[in-house]
């Protein structure tokens, strides 16, 4: 008799590679032991929808210079950390592939560490060795502007044309670590380069297909084919910007970032101020009547382009929750993710085919990094 939906996916290794989650712990004091509606994300809403291991990003804005961006890097880590030991019974901290599916056998969620933007390890190789040995797992290079490792996507004119000498350097030790080299938010031209210089497998932990949606943060369908060819795994974002040209307009920007602005200040007061109240309802309801988010599907669609392109080893999930304003409908929050093992089973995908979108490719990928660094 064949497996459920329900039981297929909570007997997968379910996987979402980049939540800014530890934003809201820092400025929203958010507390992720009890359910809430504010926000993509708790610990409970993480088990209600099967979620297994989620990686948090360890976010620093372009703005910060790089002593403050290494201070608040630290601050995150330990915001986060200080979460988890405080609801030790539903999730624990990984620190490998084995790790994580340790964590899950226990009946608790795996949280594991990525850093957004690798301003923070400056221009010192140490600092990078102490943010690995503080759980970071994965480095996505650069954000929305040049750093010292590489050019960003998000800039018109390059700077280093790819990655920077210390860009390259740091790669390699990536490798010798054991740490994934994430190529989302970067250039072309830096993706090319982390190929040529990356012995392992590299990883878009969030981003979709370019051929959807013309966005420079997405990939190229030959970008996806190269990528596959070394082994590595494009996660799809579930933001509607990167999901469909429709949502990519400056209007759309826009009222996203007046929502954001709205929803801060709203925070801010300690949800209290009644001009900030009135202004976040104002903007909610503004950006849900003019810009309503896509249906779940269509991110489906982003996943089986990259099957057609490249075979089923070779796409996951990486959400963003938490860093975007309108998630598609049917994924409005963690707690809903069963829908996506639903639409695959309806458009005839394997159970073992399921089983590898929602976790087991990037897994794979991962472990091969980390098998990399023990022969190095």
């Amino acid at each position: 008799m064949a497996k459920s939906v329900h039981q297929l996916h909570m007997e997968a290794m379910v996987v979402d590679t980049h939540c800014d989650t530890p934003l809201r712990i820092d400025e929203e004091h958010a507390d992720l032991g009890v359910r809430s509606n504010e926000g993509h994300n708790d610990f409970i809403r993480m088990k209600e929808g099967g979620l297994d291991l989620m990686f948090y990003a360890i976010f620093t804005r372009v703005r910060l210079t790089p002593d403050q961006s290494t201070v608040q890097a630290v601050r995150l880590i330990g915001e986060t950390k200080d979460m988890i030991a405080a609801n030790r019974d539903k999730v624990a901290l990984a620190y490998s592939v084995r790790h994580a599916r340790e964590i899950k056998k226990s009946g608790r969620g795996a949280i594991m560490l990525g850093m957004e933007n690798g301003s923070p390890i400056q221009n010192d190789l140490a600092l990078l060795h102490e943010f690995y040995r503080m759980g970071v797992r994965y480095i996505t290079l650069c954000h929305c502007a040049h750093n010292q490792l590489c050019d960003s996507c998000a800039p018109k004119e390059a700077h280093w044309h790819g990655l920077s000498p210390f860009g390259k350097k740091v790669v390699a030790e990536m490798n010798r670590l054991g740490m994934i080299v994430d190529v989302s938010h970067l250039s072309d031209e830096s993706f090319y380069d982390c190929l040529k210089y990356s012995k392992a497998p590299i990883v878009a932990t969030h981003s979709c297909c370019r051929a959807l949606c013309k966005h420079p943060r997405n990939m190229t369908d030959k970008m996806i084919k190269d990528l596959a060819k070394a082994g590595g795994v494009i996660q799809i974002n579930f933001y509607p910007a990167f999901l469909s040209d429709a949502y990519g307009t400056d209007e759309y920007f826009d009222a996203a970032d007046r929502y954001d602005a709205s929803m801060k200040a709203y925070w801010r007061s300690g949800k209290k101020g009644k001009k900030e109240i009135a202004e976040f309802k104002k903007q909610t309801a503004y950006i849900k009547k003019n810009f309503p988010s896509p249906s779940y599907k269509l991110l489906v669609d982003h996943i089986e382009h990259v099957i057609d392109l490249v075979g089923i080893d070779y796409v996951g999930l990486g959400s963003d929750y938490d860093g975007i304003e309108m998630p598609p409908i049917g994924l409005e929050d963690v707690s809903k993710f069963e829908v996506i093992t639903r639409e695959l089973r309806h458009r005839g995908y394997s159970d073992e085919d399921i089983k590898k979108v929602l976790g087991e490719n990037f897994l794979r990928a991962f472990t091969q990094v980390e098998d990399m660094a023990l022969t190095l």
